[in-house]
This record gives structure tokens, sequence and C-alpha cells, in this order.
């Protein structure tokens, strides 16, 4: 018999730890998954909103409005954006999803107003169609990029980084490649694809501002551009993307999901949502640019509360990946048998670069995508969306406010040092800004 009492844990090779160093003898490769970071990191659970009482006024639900609409790219489009609520769609692309999950988002996105984003390896017709606000993302790779596509679109998103994998290209394995994917991307059927790391014709902010130009006049200056980056060297980052010409930025913190990396890069590589929110909107304020450049914040957001605290920080919007999928039902406890032959449990799956996901979201498995439903599926993303955005207003009017964007640093409070440091908000029932105030 086994004394428990006896067993104590190594911290430095947990069970985790040792398994994994046990496939690498085994097979010699790096581990490769989809999903986000799954390490613990400060996040907005870490942060408080500090509702009204005596000292602010709070706004009645029932009789006063609390506006949620925002203006995304008028610093040099003839049209920008006009979302009626502050929480978009991310770009996930047709390979990484399956036909019906894109159709599904398109739809969910329009009957709320706001905008989904294509991904990587171009536009599809049901997309478009679906999609009232679609913006098409511009990638290092190139994969299904036609000029008349970007005419199509109602923004453009040069995507520079990601948060699950700054500094590294995108994948999709042989199995995800169909005939349709392959066609589209200009690839073999059914060979792994590795996307580029960085882009063919810009190196630095010189280079870019020249190839945004160029994207204006391909599109005669009539839609936004925007510039995405991984949450890494942020301050910097989004300098740079303002000197090249942006009209917005997309900030994709660490906790952002990917279709297939390395499992290295997801959890080892850049930095938390939180600091880089608030370092990207120090930037923005140290270049008197804040508000009229859109800082849209992704990685981790999940509740209404999330958003809240996001806008309060200082974006100007939030956007969904991996959340909108659960929506779909990623991971839902349905079709055990099929999340067991893949060796998981729905709650943990992660499997999303085999093609074999059980509720058909990221696969091109006639078989498996026919288990979503466009419009189910559509109807349940609307449902998600809608609760995102009560939640939202409830919070806002609680802080006094009538519109979202009137959401500030002051409406907020940490929980912990670390989270106090890195959002720059005093530590609940302290004036403490750790690193920032003299602390």
């Amino acid at each position: 018999m086994v004394d428990e009492r006896k067993l104590k844990r190594s911290e430095t090779f947990p069970p985790e730890t040792i398994a994994e160093i046990q496939r690498a003898a085994d097979e010699g490769i790096y581990s490769i998954r989809g999903s986000g970071a799954k390490r613990r990191v400060p996040n907005f659970d870490d942060l408080i909103l500090l509702g009204a009482s005596m000292s602010r006024y709070p706004l009645e639900g029932y009789r006063e409005a609390c506006e949620t609409n925002v203006t995304i790219g008028a610093r040099n489009a003839k049209k920008p954006i006009e979302l009626d609520i502050p929480i978009t769609i991310a770009g996930m692309s047709f390979g990484a999803l399956g036909a019906n999950a894109k159709k599904a988002l398109g739809l969910a996105a329009t009957m709320m107003g706001t905008s989904t984003t294509t991904g990587d390896g171009g536009m599809t017709d049901e997309e478009r169609e679906a999609s009232k606000i679609l913006v098409y993302q511009y990638l290092p790779s190139r994969y299904g990029m036609q000029p008349d596509q970007l005419r199509r679109a109602d923004a453009i998103e040069i995507v520079v980084g990601q948060g699950a994998k700054p500094g590294g290209g995108g994948m999709l394995l042989g199995q995800k490649i169909t005939e349709r994917v392959a066609n589209m991307r200009i690839l073999p059927e059914g060979i792994d694809q590795r996307s580029a790391c960085r882009h063919p014709d810009f190196t630095g902010p010189d280079d870019l501002q020249i190839k945004i130009q160029e994207l204006r006049e391909i599109t005669d200056w009539q839609i936004p551009i925007y510039i995405k980056i991984g949450a890494s060297r942020t301050r910097y980052d989004v300098m740079l993307a303002v000197k090249a010409g942006a009209d917005a930025i997309v900030l994709d913190g660490m906790q952002g999901g990917t279709a297939a990396s390395q499992d290295v890069f997801i959890e080892d590589v850049g930095i938390p949502t939180l600091p880089a929110l608030r370092q990207a909107v120090e930037a923005l304020q140290e270049l008197d640019l804040h508000r009229e450049i859109q800082l849209i914040v992704s990685g981790g957001i999940r509740t209404g509360a999330d958003v809240a605290k996001a806008l309060a920080m200082g974006a100007d919007a939030v956007s969904l990946g991996m959340a909108s999928l659960m929506a779909l039902n990623c991971n839902a406890p349905i079709y055990i048998e099929d999340y067991e032959a893949l060796g998981t449990k729905p709650g943990y799956c992660h499997h999303c670069h085999t093609g074999r996901c059980p509720v058909g979201v990221t696969t091109q498995d006639p078989e498996l995508e026919a288990r979503l439903d466009p419009e189910e599926g559509a109807r349940r993303v609307r449902n998600y969306l809608t609760t995102l955005t009560l939640e939202c207003q409830t919070l806002a009017r609680a802080c006094g406010k009538s519109h979202v964007h009137n959401l500030e640093p002051e409406d907020l409070a940490a929980l912990t040092i670390e989270a106090a440091a890195m959002a720059g908000v005093p530590l609940a029932g302290t004036d403490w800004i750790p690193g920032h105030n003299g602390g």
C-alpha cells in the first residue's frame, strides 16, 4: 500500500510536466495544438468596477439610456465602420473553421450590427453574404489575397502579429486542407501548410506606410485600415503602427486563441491582455491620439464584465475569438464518444488542429460540419452577444455612465498587487498603484 501522506508533489516536475518530457522523448518533435494559453495569468477577473453609492449617481436602467455604438476608422477612411455594439468577431479563417461556422458568425454579427473578420486564406462568398460588415485580414502568407476581395471588404486588417504566437506564423495541417481550401490558398491538397511569420514586402513602419498607401489606393480611400499586433513590446509597436498610418489598432493578448501552433508558443510567448492594454492606451495618450485612433482589444474576453473593464481601461471595442466558438457549442458536453476518441473530454478539448471537431466548428469534414446548423449557430451567438452587451450596459449604468465609452480607469480597482501593477489601477481599498506612484 502507498501511504498517500508521504507523497509530495514537485512544483518543478508536476505530473503534466513529466508527461510532456516523456512525450517529447518518445516523439522527438514539439507539441502542436489549438486554443489559447492554459496557464493562469492576471486577467479581467482580477479587476472590479466601483459602482455608485453616495459619491456617484447611478442611472436607472429602465428609464435612462446607456449607448453602445462606436465608430472605427474616421481618421482617414471615407466610409468608417459604424458598429451598434463595441463587440466584434475576430479573424478566424475558412480552413481553420468550417463554412457553416463562418456563416453562423457572419449572420450573428449582422443581427447585432457589428463586424466579423475573414482570417487567413481569403473571403468566401457565404461569409461575405452573411456579414453586413466584413473586415478582410491581410496576412504575411497572402493566401487567397485578391485585390477584388479587398474592394468587397468594409475594412482591411493588416496582421503583423497574433497574441497566441507573436513572432510566429500560422499553421494549417493537411487533414484540413480540402480541395476548396487548397484552391482558395493555391496550395496542394492534403499537405501541411505553415504561413510566413513576417510580411514579404515590408520590414518596418516606413515600408508598411507605403503598403498602407497602396491598399488605400486599391480601395479608393473608402475603407479603414487596421493593424493587428500580438502583445509583446506593446508601447513601441502601437507607436510604430500609428506612424505607419493605421486608422485602428487591434491588440491581441497572450490569452488569444489559435487554430494550431506550437504549445511552447501558446504558453511562453507574449504578455497578458491586461498589461498590454494599459501600455497601448498610454502610447496613444502620449501621442495625443487616444480615441482618434481606435483600439480594439482581444485575448481572453468572455463576459460583459470583461467588456466593461476593457472599455474602462481605454479600449474602444473588443474582439471575440474562442468565446464566440464556445457559443457555437465548442467544448459542449455532446458527442462524448468523439471527444474520447481524440483522447479528451468536453471542457478540455484543444484539438482544433486535427479537423475532428466533435461539434462541427473547426472541421472541413462534411459529416462533422453538418452537426453545426448555421441558422441555429447564429441564434446562439446572437444571444451571447446580446447578453454581453446587456451586462456591459448594466455595469456602465451602475457607474453612472450614459455611454459605455464613458467608463474610465477611475471606475476600477484591482484585487491583487499583480493586477494593480499591470492594469495601472489602485489596489482595492488603497490609492496604491504598484510601480506607478512611488510604490
